[in-house]
């Protein structure tokens, strides 16, 4: 039976734990943005020995590239986008402390793999909601990257950002169990 949890970062490994697939979770505090240009960046850093622009322990990072903000908001549409793309990436990052990912879509077995490993959760936001979303948004600050436009990484204030769990530290798949329970006997 699935559960609405608050969480504010950064996410310890008590509670990454406590969270299972199909719970839905209000996210409070600090989340990076960063995409598949910003993620390969991070990882070049990391093989030349240089410091990230930030500290990934116990950090989420958010699959999104928002668009540029109305007057009067922080920050434009900030809808997720599809995870896949940061897969090759980010079992490296989990390794070195990030706990939390939101996007959209399936991980890979890898990415799976690693969250059970390093005690990581993959929340899902979503798709196509990305003007309700930004609502959740409070503040937002471009750390690194400013070239890489709306794929620039932000640091980012969030106040109850919706999120469900779709992979949880377990190696359970909200994907996968879902499908089971509509297929025919």
């Amino acid at each position: 039976m699935s559960k609405t949890v608050t969480l504010t970062t950064p996410l310890t490994d008590e509670m990454v734990s406590s969270l299972e697939i199909g719970d839905k979770v209000f996210l409070n505090g600090v989340v990076y943005s960063a995409r598949d240009a910003a993620h390969k960046r991070l990882i070049d850093l990391l093989d030349a020995g240089k410091p990230l622009p930030f500290d990934l322990k116990g950090q989420v990072i958010y699959y999104v590239g928002p668009s540029p903000a109305k007057p009067g908001r922080v920050i434009g549409a900030a809808g997720p986008t599809t995870s896949y793309r940061m897969d090759p990436y980010a079992p490296r990052l989990m390794e070195l402390g990030l706990k939390g990912m939101i996007g959209k879509g399936k991980r890979s077995p890898a990415v799976k793999e690693a969250l059970v490993k390093y005690k990581a959760v993959y929340l899902g936001a979503t798709g196509g909601a990305g003007a309700l979303i930004s609502r959740a948004i409070k503040a937002a600050e471009v750390i690194a990257y400013e070239e890489l436009g709306p794929e620039a990484i932000r640091r980012m204030v969030v106040e109850n950002f919706p999120a469900v769990v779709i992979n949880d530290s377990l190696g359970r798949d909200l994907y996968e169990e879902g499908l089971k329970e509509y297929q025919l006997p």
